[in-house]
């Protein structure tokens, strides 16, 4: 009989021996070392020697007539039958055989360093088909074991744990014998992580299911209170495509709170959880190049694997190196198909309480609470629905908090419908009377399932949710693509049948990720101490260099976005805030104009080359350099907003140039809106400027018919299949094709009206960019388009 066998003779055959865990560790000791890969040694306990264990002590009768017993329907007895389970093997005694065999084992490990050494005692469950239940989690792992009869009497614990309350109900749901499952014990050397740092890894992007993404998470100390989810952990996304190439290839990095640091206990054997330093917390437990050596190291796993792995990591403190604590298949976010979405249906009537313009075409329901201003943010808790007169970017971490958002303002291309569709959550704007008819506290069902038109019903009605497979869904010639701006939903966006991102705004990174205006940043050193300097410097803790804070955040944000679509256009639009949106920056008053009107006054490519503005587009500019050069994404092209002329556009592209974004360089493109009539009348000229147009058709719309887009007493005149709207669209993508130049538009239009899709088709338009809720329909009405 064999109880004890060194990582050094195990390989991932063994899964049926020694449990997924400890296979997965002697595979990665004896394979994988070659390549770097710090595996601590150690060994592990076999499915024999817990058979042993069993008969020694003639407990499995006994367990088979308490699991018997078992509630499974409700599982109200779980606690008492695990217990009792427990208490089982908790009194049993350990074969001597057993005992020995672990302790010459130890022995064994301990020879090479001339004492006794420190030792952490897993469990790791076997079964044949492992790699589609990976046990994680289920069981008890014991840090800092030191001597044979601790280890021993650890393996034990590890054995008792085999009938953890949740272990006993996962193998139920699992379809697993309770007693086809035996338990392994490893017995590994202890990396002291406690005088440093740990964390876990996934090989791909565990809430969307995106493959191309390593994200690492880490916390001071031991690695349990990541696992026990204690702790808000640092978090750090590396993109495997880049990273392979060599480049710079983090994408994000937050840090954590990491409230806990858990430690070897010095008084008693075993460990305790302390409060971490206030300095520790704002420090990162991973420099840039730990992060990448961890995600070379995974990817090395996962492609010897060949499928997305669950990676424990730690560090030592006191050498200062890294190692790999344990692997095994991921087996719950891998297995979900991505490809899904779901659509709504209302079942049954209610009484509508109000109406107005429908943004997406989720259903949603909570209880609505009627903000006056973002000041009134701790009022609303999460699902609850938004009510308020109108939004404007300083609510929009506020609409993150919203199930719903419901507006007396605005039309479909309001500041509340843009933001409502980036961040997919239903709303109903326009309505007028919102704040009058609904009541604060109340129970409210908001439906954009009906079309153009939403609904506020009174009270909490049912609806109907369908899968639609985006496998199934046809693709039209014309380049359909996605309107983004925030990276947080990046991943999930790319499984939507796209061929790429057409519009991707800077305002939305800056308002919600970095929150200050980009000139307090270049003139920090000069603003008066007061609130907000105070407010910024917390902001940018652990950046002596306040400009470099913007820099590596909007890089992060728009390199997230690029790697999501990776091998397809990114076009990122250079920042389109109004002056009065800028100036709602922390320290952004300071450096604004006070307009009389915003819309048409100092924004887009005038502010660029301006002295008020100039060196915060320097920082933009670094930004995008550093996405493109250091970080290998050079998917993502550059787009001008609002450029009123051609030698505007001249001014612009020198000025890029001038930042080290040179047209042409690396293969950077430089695109303009054609969102004025100007860029319209003079598209030919323009073109030889720029190498390509996307129509904004919202402001064209309303810079051609001359109204405010965003007024509700006269959003019933804002239509883009008005005669004159339709005059310079196909007059702008005539004029671009005669010049040999790419063009596109962003809106919605094409997707709400089937006509107007034919008429961008008709006029071969060779791109069109929808939200994301809208995607579908618009592609419908392009195949249809296309087909005559």
């Amino acid at each position: 009989m064999t109880y004890t066998i060194p990582f050094s003779q195990i390989s991932y055959k063994d899964v049926p021996s020694v449990g997924g865990k400890n296979a997965s560790l002697g595979e990665m000791f004896n394979t994988l070392s070659t390549k770097g890969i710090h595996i601590p040694d150690g060994f592990a306990t076999t499915a024999e020697a817990f058979q042993l264990f069993l008969k020694y002590n003639n407990l499995v009768e006994p367990l088979k007539l308490l699991l018997s017993k078992l509630d499974t329907q409700t599982f109200a007895n779980l606690t008492e039958i695990g217990g009792a389970a427990r208490q089982l093997l908790q009194k049993a005694v350990m074969p001597e055989a057993l005992s020995t065999a672990i302790a010459q084992s130890y022995a064994e490990l301990c020879k090479p360093y001339g004492r006794d050494l420190d030792v952490a005692v897993r469990s790791s469950a076997t079964a044949e088909d492992l790699p589609n239940a990976s046990f994680a989690g289920q069981h008890d792992t014991f840090l800092n074991r030191l001597g044979a009869n601790e280890v021993v009497a650890a393996v034990q614990s590890c054995y008792v744990s085999l009938f953890n309350n949740r272990a006993i109900k996962y193998r139920h749901d699992n379809g697993f014998d309770h007693f086809a499952v035996s338990l392994s014990a490893g017995v590994q050397m202890m990396v002291r992580s406690d005088l440093s740092s740990s964390g876990v890894i996934f090989t791909l992007e565990p809430e969307s299911g995106f493959r191309n993404a390593v994200v690492i998470t880490g916390c001071w100390g031991l690695g349990e209170n990541i696992v026990q989810g204690n702790v808000n952990p640092d978090e750090f996304v590396v993109f495997k495509p880049t990273l392979r190439l060599g480049k710079k290839a983090i994408l994000a990095k937050k840090c954590g709170a990491k409230e806990k640091t858990m430690v070897y206990d010095k008084v008693h054997s075993g460990i305790v959880n302390t409060e971490t330093p206030e300095e520790k917390r704002r420090q990162l437990v991973l420099t840039d190049d730990e992060v990448e050596q961890l995600a070379r190291w995974s990817v090395a796993i996962e492609d010897h694997y060949q499928c997305p792995m669950d990676i424990e990591w730690a560090k030592d403190g006191n050498t200062g190196g890294m190692f790999i604590v344990q692997a095994r298949p991921e087996t719950v976010h891998s297995q979900k198909d991505p490809y899904i979405l779901q659509e709504f249906l209302l079942k049954g009537e209610g009484t509508v309480l109000t109406e107005g313009s429908a943004v997406g075409s989720k259903i949603a329901a909570g209880i609505a609470r009627i903000l006056k201003s973002p000041a009134d943010s701790a009022r609303l808790q999460a699902g609850e629905v938004l009510v308020t007169d109108s939004t404007n970017p300083d609510w929009d971490p506020i609409l993150k908090k919203a199930a719903a958002i419901i507006t007396n303002k605005g039309g479909r291309t309001s500041h509340a419908a843009i933001v409502a569709r980036e961040l997919g959550t239903a709303a109903v704007v326009g309505s007028l009377d919102a704040t009058s008819k609904i009541k604060d506290g109340q129970w409210v069902t908001v439906s954009c399932a009906q079309g153009k038109t939403g609904l506020v019903y009174d009270g909490k009605l049912e609806w109907e949710e369908k899968e639609v497979n985006f496998r199934d869904v046809q693709m039209p010639k014309t380049a359909p693509m996605l309107i983004l701006g925030d990276p947080d939903k990046a991943f999930r966006y790319s499984f939507y049948p796209n061929r790429g991102i057409g519009l991707m705004r800077l305002e939305f990174i800056i308002n919600n990720s970095i929150r200050i205006h980009p000139m307090a940043l270049v003139k920090y050193d000069e603003l008066p101490n007061d609130a907000v300097k105070k407010e910024i410097e917390t902001i940018t803790t652990g950046y002596a260099d306040k400009e470099q804070f913007f820099i590596d955040k909007l890089a992060q944000a728009v390199a997230t976005i690029a790697a999501a679509f990776y091998g397809k256009d990114v076009i990122v639009r250079m920042s389109d805030f109004k002056s009065n949106e800028y100036a709602n920056l922390l320290g952004g008053k300071a450096f604004e104009p006070d307009e009389e009107n915003p819309m048409l006054g100092f924004r887009g490519a005038s502010r660029y080359y301006h002295e008020r503005y100039r060196e915060g587009f320097r920082l933009e500019c670094e930004a995008m350099k550093k996405v493109r050069g250091e970080m290998g994404l050079t998917n993502v092209k550059l787009m001008i907003p609002f450029c009123r002329t051609v030698d505007e556009g001249k001014k612009v592209v020198d000025l890029m140039a001038q930042y080290g974004l040179k047209r042409g360089e690396n293969g950077l493109e430089i695109y303009v809106m054609a969102e004025i009539p100007s860029n319209v009348l003079l598209a030919k000229q323009f073109a030889e400027v720029f190498d390509g147009f996307s129509i904004g058709s919202n402001d064209l719309t309303q810079l051609t018919l001359g109204l405010d887009r965003d007024s509700a007493i006269v959003s019933e005149l804002f239509d883009e299949n008005n005669p004159a709207v339709k005059e310079m669209i196909s007059r702008v993508i005539h004029d671009a094709h005669a010049s040999g130049s790419k063009i596109g538009l962003c809106g919605q239009a094409p997707s709400d009206f089937p006509e107007f899709a034919a008429f961008l088709v008709e006029n071969g338009i060779d791109s069109i960019s929808f939200n994301p809720d809208a995607l579908l329909k618009g592609m419908e009405n392009m195949v249809k388009a296309e087909a005559g």
